[in-house]
């Protein structure tokens, strides 16, 4: 049987993120949302979430390229200045792996990240991290260990077999795909060790930021058995700090993919049921 988890990261980064999420909610496909607590926009989403009771909104953990919830001064080592983390996932990886205090400043970020989550009033309805950060051995132990204690149960496993991109479009498996695939499997153990669900597949890493509705209805038709999450990044419009922090994106394509009929008859053609987080059961 084929399943599709459709969703979107970045929820909170801008209203024009939070604009498209709702609108591609309630007349497209979307049906979860991943919440950067931090966000400059965050506030906004949590009031957007609220008005859309069938929506799925998880947290998308930032421990990388993004804004802390605690002050640098609780996180002087992992943190700049302004209270961003680093763009070095090099850099990051050490100190979160090698480095004690790099682990505590890491189990307290992820912590209070958890906690401004649970204070929107929002039910977890799953986690990942912004850049897959989780796939660090340390972040996604972190992750899963302190969520299970605010009720996770489902992590995004972002593992995306080849087979279908060639089918849908081109595509080119470099050295560096294979690799991830390998980190893949320590989050899957990690993940269901815990007694958490995980999807089996995952797509929109390959054509991150341009998840076009052509490449999308291609994609849908040719999906694998197992439960598919396909992620988008949407945007209404492409303001100044969509552009800056992800400057070749395509967040109006994106959005429109969402709410595209090629998406839609490709599912269909595929016979790949729309579910959400809820409805996968644990390993």
């Amino acid at each position: 049987m084929k399943r599709a988890i459709i969703s979107a990261d970045d929820f909170g980064l801008s209203v024009e993120v939070n604009e498209a999420i709702e609108i591609a909610h309630r007349d497209g496909l979307l049906s979860t949302a991943s919440l950067m607590v931090a966000g400059p926009a965050a506030d906004d989403a949590i009031a957007r979430a609220k008005r859309l009771p069938t929506l799925g909104v998880g947290l998308h953990l930032v421990v990388i390229e993004g804004a802390s919830v605690l002050p640098h001064q609780r996180l002087p080592l992992v943190t700049q200045p302004d209270g961003w983390f680093s763009s070095s996932q090099l850099g990051l990886g050490v100190d979160y792996f090698f480095r004690p205090e790099g682990r505590k400043e890491l189990a307290a970020e992820i912590t209070a990240q958890f906690e401004a989550f649970a204070r929107t009033g929002l039910r977890l309805d799953h986690a990942n991290a912004h850049k897959h950060m989780h796939l660090h051995p340390t972040v996604g132990r972190m992750m899963i260990d302190i969520g299970r204690r605010y009720g996770l149960r489902a992590v995004r496993v972002p593992l995306e077999p080849p087979e279908p991109l060639y089918a849908a479009g081109t595509y080119t498996d470099t050295l560096g795909d294979a690799a991830l695939r390998r980190w893949t499997k320590l989050l899957r153990y990690q993940a269901r060790s815990a007694g958490m669900a995980t999807n089996d597949w995952c797509f929109g890493l390959a054509w991150s930021g341009h998840m076009t509705p052509d490449r999308v209805a291609a994609l849908a038709a040719h999906l694998p058995e197992g439960v598919s999450e396909i992620y988008f990044h949407p945007a209404t419009h492409k303001n100044a700090l969509l552009q800056k922090l992800m400057p070749t994106y395509e967040h109006e394509a994106e959005f429109e993919a969402l709410c595209s009929s090629g998406f839609r008859t490709g599912l269909e053609q595929a016979h790949a049921i729309p579910c959400g987080w809820q409805d996968i059961q644990p390993a």
